[in-house]
């Protein structure tokens, strides 16, 4: 067996290793998820060349190559669909709209599986092998480079968008590179190997070279540079607007994330081991560094800071603040160092000690900017409970806030009550005034609603254009009297936006759900499987206020909801 043969499965375990690689390198996002469905099908071509010539069957042949030629064609609907969500046009789709994209690849799949009267191919001796292509390749020759210029269009017009930020441009430039490689490969397969094979010598694995290359590149830019990380990207904005060097380390000491003021302090990149008490030895230290360091192990949740001196340019004096970081559960999971320059009032120290007022000054404008810092860390542990466009609590601080809160209302019998709206006809705001637009209408409505709630009530975005309000100690009248209230306000704020002279009015469809009696035995496994009820319960509201007209309230039968009661206390 000549080594041509081995050469597909090498690749093969090269794409393996890099699909291993990327998934435990990176923090996976949805961009991440359809990236990796694309990853997969790459995997599968140099998978099934080898096998096609491992196996002495001529059936089982075939069974290979069409699985791989299947293989091909799933990866361009794919790329297809990965490029949406590259270039944001996939918040628009849902599954009736999705499911055409895949529909050529899936028709043209079964013509290849089937392959009536070898219109796809044919074996030109006694195996599949050496084979011929008949009209149904060139057929899926065809939609492939329907999908590819489908492709080209999308990215090429988000990169001339001018709402695209330069960070997506980037990715976008880099994803091109990425795909013409492939492409260009596998077109010179098709010419040398296909049109060209009665002249020239077959060359082997040229497609499956293309795809590892593309791989590589691929895996080389999400690992390096983050580049379909948004969220990543979007705190990177924020976090490098602070003067301060900022290091933010995991459980394991290990950089998570440093932003770009901190290069003065610091030569450090995300993903090295930050080990403290060896920097504490290339610095001099202003103060008991056993005292900090005893801090800083012990992870008391109280700040602490402790000035130092490095010998950087002419000579650094900085203040070094260390806080750490909690999980929802109170468990210490990381650190966040904070480096604060103050050569200048070091300096200004040393040159005017005699003036006690200036110095007394000087130390209390040190402390403010101390509390500056101490609130920046908090906002930055806040960010994960926050939803960025609205400035509501996500879902997740609901979730948390729900489990603390909810045994004490069912052991002790406090009604509690949720309501959720949706925005009426809101991807016609987005279709009539564009995405900016509706980014600043959600806002504004938020922002209306949160003047109707009461400060012990927790207003969530739920998702999309849905918000959720819970409602401690609330009835089912208090309910629906402030789901009242949301409607109308909502209804009566007007939203007035830039380079328009007619402003934008929206209305909310309301579901309310309270729940008032409980049950003296649990009739639900744990809290998760009775929370995911409740919010079905009152989802299910919502939609009917939807079909009932919009602009209205339903209220939900709390008689036809299991009732649940802690096991803990009941």
């Amino acid at each position: 067996m000549s080594l041509s043969v081995w050469y597909d499965l090498f690749l093969f375990a090269l794409l393996f290793a890099l699909f291993v690689y990327i998934f435990f390198a990176v923090r996976v996002t949805n961009l991440h998820k359809v990236y990796f469905v694309f990853h997969f099908f790459m995997m599968l071509w140099p998978l099934c060349q080898f096998a096609t010539h491992i196996v002495q069957d001529p059936e089982i042949q075939f069974v290979y190559v069409s699985l791989s030629f299947v293989a091909c064609l799933m990866l361009a609907s794919g790329w297809l669909l990965f490029t949406l969500f590259l270039a944001g046009d996939a918040e628009k789709l849902e599954f009736r709209s999705i499911a055409p994209l895949f529909l050529p690849a899936a028709i043209v799949s079964i013509g290849v599986i089937v392959n009536p009267f070898h219109l796809f191919t044919r074996p030109t001796r006694a195996d599949y092998v050496d084979r011929a292509y008949g009209p149904l390749f060139w057929l899926m020759m065809a939609v492939l480079a329907y999908y590819f210029i489908t492709s080209l269009v999308v990215l090429i017009r988000a990169l001339r968008s001018t709402s695209a930020s330069a960070s997506l441009k980037n990715q976008i430039r880099l994803v091109l590179w990425g795909i013409f490689v492939l492409v260009a490969f596998a077109g010179a397969d098709i010419l040398l190997n296909v049109i060209l094979a009665d002249y020239l010598p077959i060359i082997p694995g040229l497609t499956s070279l293309g795809i590892f290359i593309t791989a590589l590149f691929f895996a080389f830019v999400i690992t390096r540079y983050k580049v379909f990380d948004l969220v990543s990207i979007a705190h990177e904005d924020i976090i490098n607007t602070i003067p301060h060097g900022i290091l933010v380390l995991d459980e394991y000491n290990s950089v998570v994330e440093a932003n770009r003021a901190l290069g003065k302090f610091l030569d450090i990149r995300e993903g090295d081991f930050f080990d403290i008490e060896t920097f504490f030895a290339s610095v001099r230290v202003t103060g008991d560094s056993r005292q900090f360091l005893e801090h800083y192990k012990c992870k008391d949740q109280d700040l602490f800071h402790i000035e130092l001196f490095a010998e950087r340019g002419s000579g650094l004096y900085f203040i070094l603040q260390t806080s750490p970081i909690f999980d929802a559960s109170g468990q210490p999971i990381g650190h966040i160092l904070t480096f604060q320059d103050v050569s200048q009032e070091r300096r200004l120290v040393q040159e005017l000690n005699r003036q006690n007022d200036v110095l007394h000054e000087r130390n209390r404008s040190l402390d403010r900017t101390r509390l500056e810092l101490s609130q920046a860390n908090r906002k930055l542990e806040e960010m994960a409970l926050t939803d960025s466009l609205t400035q509501c609590y996500n879902r997740r601080y609901l979730t948390q806030r729900l489990a603390q809160d909810m045994s004490v209302n069912t052991n002790q019998g406090i009604p509690f009550s949720f309501v959720l709206f949706d925005i009426d006809f809101f991807k016609t705001v987005n279709d009539l005034h564009g995405h900016v637009v509706g980014d600043e209408v959600l806002y504004r409505t938020a922002e209306a609603v949160r003047q109707c709630v009461r400060s012990t009530d927790v207003l969530a975005r739920y998702g999309g254009e849905e918000f959720i309000v819970y409602l401690p100690n609330t009835d089912r009248e208090m309910a629906r009297q402030l789901a009242e209230h949301i409607r109308s306000t909502v209804e009566s704020n007007l939203i007035r936006v830039e380079h328009s002279t007619q402003a934008v009015s929206v209305t909310v469809s309301l579901g309310v759900l309270s729940i008032e009696r409980f049950a003296p035995q649990p009739a639900f496994n744990n809290m998760d499987e009775y929370l995911l009820h409740l919010f079905s319960e009152v989802d299910k509201s919502l939609y009917q206020a939807k079909n009932n007209g919009r602009n209205r309230i339903e209220l939900a039968d709390a008689d036809q909801i299991p009732f649940w009661r802690s096991a803990e206390l009941g």
